[in-house]
């Protein structure tokens, strides 16, 4: 099943307002989360937010209580979590479909991952879609050693950047300084419909704080909606 949607996905810009240095024609921008209850994996709350470009105003928000039923399994995290976030987008669509987002973050790896839930979402709604993870994925002979840490040193300032090259040869991501006040970086990678160069600069658009703010403010929901 895998094997079948990534064959699937896209990794070009696909929309015009991708090839605008401004994002031109952009008003609209998705994020995604998971946020499971504490001591408890098997309820979790998924939320999708929507927000205005490039105000970032949240403009919808869906927080719903689910029950994972999937087990974890590394390198197939997607068949736990994305049914969730699928349903999500099914139901922003019958309800307020003008405000469908014209791009989705999603805080988990994709083709850092293989194949991850960016990816799987993407090809699953058609959405183009974006990896932002915080951590980084050791695949394809990737390693938190002491070269990569001196080259996240090396991150001066918001919007320094440097390239995630496996020991294959391919590039699988972007190594991304967010912010200014933040050291720590983002893992960029492409999930569906949009190409790594684009997905870097839409993210660094989005970062009032170390993380986007699509994906902060579905996190941000979801835990407040488990606390309630």
């Amino acid at each position: 099943e895998q094997a079948r949607l990534k064959a699937g996905v896209v990794e070009q810009d696909t929309e015009q307002w991708q090839k605008d240095p401004d994002f031109a024609g952009l008003e609209r921008v998705g994020g995604v989360d998971l946020s499971y209850v504490k001591g408890d994996d098997t309820s979790a709350c998924a939320s999708l937010v929507v927000l205005s470009y490039p105000a970032l105003e949240v403009l919808y928000e869906d927080c719903r209580m689910v029950a994972v039923t999937a087990p974890y399994v590394p390198g197939f995290l997607a068949f736990r979590e994305v049914p969730f976030l699928v349903e999500a987008v099914q139901r922003l669509q019958q309800e307020e479909p003008k405000l469908r987002p014209q791009v989705c973050c999603v805080s988990f790896g994709s083709m850092l991952a293989g194949f991850g839930v960016a990816c799987h979402l993407g090809v699953l709604t058609d959405l183009p879609c974006i990896g932002v993870a915080k951590n980084l994925l050791q695949v394809d002979g990737l390693a938190r050693d002491e070269l990569h840490r001196e080259q996240i040193r090396s991150l001066q300032k918001s919007g320094d950047t440097f390239p995630l090259t496996g020991t294959s040869g391919r590039v699988l991501g972007m190594v991304l300084r967010s912010h200014n006040n933040s050291s720590k970086p983002l893992y960029i990678s492409v999930g569906h419909r949009v190409s790594l160069g684009t997905a870097v600069r839409l993210v660094s658009s989005c970062c009032r704080y170390r993380v986007p703010e699509p994906i902060r403010q579905a996190d941000i929901r979801s835990r407040e909606y488990i606390r309630k």
